[in-house]
């Protein structure tokens, strides 16, 4: 098989015959559209998209709070699910990071460190499969222009190092004008159980990211981390300043369907 590699120094494949998708907890309980839309523009450029329904949490909640054991615990079942030797693509830059990083020092030492360190090797978030194994070029079929306002989340940022194929997969659109906040690389203020633990100081960030948000003028807010669309795009409204909110995917798909 053929492959690239990135400035980041990571190999990608060919273009495979099927990837997995993990849609993860907050796809699939709060933005299931998101899900079905990376699988049909995945399906459209000729992969077949697996589902494995035994799919559960990837364990970063219990991870993140220090009960590695009880995120192993989590993580085996994902092991179980993704076994097949083909990609896993992840629709959240914080999963992703999880699988992709944070499984092989959780599994270090124990039985399925080999399986977990090959399950992060092919494991890829959805803008990073999109741009550097698919190369996709879409093709703009929507009519009206859209401003949307592109966030990108701390873990895609940082720990998966994406920020640049979110801006290019949408750049590629003609009738889309992307437009990133002042003070683009500040968290959002989720940080998963840091909002529940650090509630006050959670809220101020997200209101300085909200500010920063309505600012831009966009006509929507994407990221490709469902935290961060339900924390700020919450904000706004609490704000009286509602603006749709809609994962990476989703705009595509309705750009490009």
């Amino acid at each position: 098989m053929s492959s690239m590699m990135n400035k980041r120094n990571r190999t990608y494949p060919a273009k495979p015959r099927a990837v997995y998708l993990m849609g993860t907890c907050l796809v699939d309980s709060f933005y299931p559209q998101a899900g079905m839309d990376a699988i049909s523009l995945i399906e459209r450029e000729g992969v077949k998209v697996i589902f494995p329904q035994g799919q559960t949490c990837c364990g970063q909640p219990a991870y993140n709070s220090g009960y590695d054991q009880e995120a192993r615990e989590v993580a085996r079942q994902q092991l179980k699910a993704f076994a097949e030797d083909i990609p896993v693509v992840v629709m959240m830059g914080s999963c992703a990071a999880m699988v992709h990083h944070d499984y092989i020092s959780l599994f270090a030492g124990q039985p399925e460190q080999p399986q977990a360190q090959a399950l992060a090797e092919r494991t890829f978030e959805f803008s990073e499969f999109m741009v550097n194994v698919l190369q996709v070029e879409l093709k703009e079929t929507a009519q009206q222009p859209v401003k949307v306002a592109l966030h990108t989340s701390c873990s895609a940022r940082r720990s998966m190092q994406v920020a640049e194929e979110h801006k290019a997969v949408l750049s590629g659109l003609s009738g889309v004008q992307v437009v990133e906040p002042e003070r683009v690389t500040e968290c959002c203020g989720f940080g998963g159980t840091f909002a529940v633990k650090q509630a006050d100081i959670s809220a101020a960030m997200s209101a300085d990211k909200a500010d920063n948000i309505a600012a831009t003028g966009a006509d929507v807010l994407t990221s490709a981390d469902c935290g961060c669309l339900m924390n700020i795009s919450g904000t706004l409204d609490k704000q009286g300043r509602s603006m749709p909110a809609k994962h990476l995917a989703t705009v595509l798909w309705e750009r490009t369907q």
